[in-house]
């Protein structure tokens, strides 16, 4: 019962994280910048709900690896290709949060509006390039997600031993 839950743990945390990142994408980022007046708020609230996605990602890796190894029973759960795939995906998340999103948000506290700074002025140049870095981050977790959430569920679960009978051909 307890590996049940390990497993279902595992599978609930990495489909979450996906389907946020799936969700995020598809509804809040398209929604912001339909709905908001400007691209620069539609900016700022697309920028506060990654921060909440990237923060429910890492809390689902620490499920994740943390149910991994109560399967295993051991650290050699590490070494799982789905744990190595959700471990990456961590790192990168980490780096979005970490680096490439405050560098955009000072850059966009300098142009004070994105919107209405000029494509070659060199704090947008290195604006979009930032924010092209983060799509494609936010891209390669939602890839590794989907591939550690495949090795997951077709990881090889022990054998069942047959059950013992009376019924023996032996007299």
């Amino acid at each position: 019962m307890v590996k049940q839950i390990l497993r279902f743990l595992r599978v609930l945390a990495l489909g979450a994280w996906i389907g946020a990142i799936v969700y995020f994408a598809a509804v809040v980022t398209q929604g912001a910048f339909s709905v908001l007046p400007s691209q620069d708020e539609a900016g700022l609230l697309v920028g506060f709900t990654l921060g909440g996605l990237h923060l429910m990602g890492l809390i689902a890796a620490a499920i994740f690896i943390f149910a991994s190894v109560a399967l295993t029973r051991s650290l050699k759960a590490f070494a799982e290709p789905a744990v190595i795939g959700v471990i990456l995906m961590a790192v990168l998340t980490i780096a979005s949060q970490g680096y490439v999103i405050p560098r955009m948000n000072v850059l966009r506290t300098q142009m004070v509006s994105i919107q209405a700074t000029p494509g070659n002025d060199p704090r947008r140049v290195e604006f979009d390039r930032l924010h092209r870095a983060s799509v494609d981050l936010e891209g390669a977790v939602l890839l590794l997600g989907l591939a550690a959430l495949f090795l997951a569920l077709r990881e090889r679960r022990a054998p069942v031993a047959p059950a013992t009978g009376s019924t023996s051909a032996a007299g």
